[in-house]
């Protein structure tokens, strides 16, 4: 639940793309705040822009026009190279291919975004050792991707976002690829450590159920959130 702190804003946000002679908008005017310590889904049918918004919330795509503020600093003025400091800095993501290294067992994956950062190789593999520990994967600290079920691996990729403190997680239809008891194991797992830490979680997702997890639900179409559902105690699962 958020804490009154908004960490992220978005205001006046287009995108529009050029598509031979026609004008796309893959963003149409969309406007809201997430709050810290907050999980928020984003749902809509393919193409809705979805994707699109996820990916200028992380600075993977600049906008035509708006503001996007996050942890007070305006993600659309900086260049290439700040961006990807400020990922590194702020920024967790969870991917629906997992995006595991197969050559490395489970802690090397984990640590990964840490020896981006320069950490010392002994501190890097204890703090992977502890984020899978809290994900529940004590037993399978050694075994490599291909060893793992897809469940198991989508763990992994949980623990390597949170790895490093992240304000911010960003999650694209992180449970694409489980089956439906699995992928509400890893977003009970992924509900309660953003809990836990107070940190903010926005998912991208097609699946009205996996979105029922947030505490609001932001409806969008055709580049624009129709409605934003505000989710009440019992609603949420």
């Amino acid at each position: 639940m958020k804490d009154g702190t908004n960490v992220i804003t978005v205001r006046d946000l287009y995108k529009i793309y050029r598509v031979g002679e026609t004008k796309v908008r893959a963003l149409n005017g969309v406007d809201f705040t997430i709050g810290k310590g907050e999980f928020c889904s984003i749902v809509g049918a393919s193409g809705s822009g979805k994707s699109t918004l996820l990916n200028m919330l992380a600075g993977l795509e600049k906008p035509t026009k708006g503001q996007i503020v996050i942890a007070g600093e305006h993600m659309e003025r900086k260049n290439e190279n700040e961006l990807v400091r400020f990922r590194q800095a702020h920024i967790g993501f969870i991917f629906q291919s997992f995006n595991l290294m197969d050559t490395m067992n489970a802690v090397e994956n984990v640590a990964l975004p840490l020896t981006f950062q320069g950490m010392e190789r002994k501190r890097r593999t204890k703090k992977a050792e502890e984020m899978l520990d809290m994900v529940g994967l004590t037993k399978y600290k050694k075994h490599k991707p291909t060893q793992m079920s897809g469940g198991q691996q989508q763990r992994v990729g949980v623990a390597r976002a949170l790895v490093v403190d992240p304000e911010i997680i960003f999650a694209d239809e992180p449970t694409g690829n489980l089956d439906s008891r699995t992928s509400r194991e890893v977003m009970e797992l992924m509900q309660r450590v953003v809990r836990e830490k107070r940190q903010t979680l926005i998912m991208v997702t097609h699946d009205n159920e996996l979105a029922g997890f947030a505490d609001r639900i932001f409806h969008i179409k055709d580049g624009k959130i129709i409605r934003i559902e505000e989710q009440t105690g019992s609603g949420k699962k």
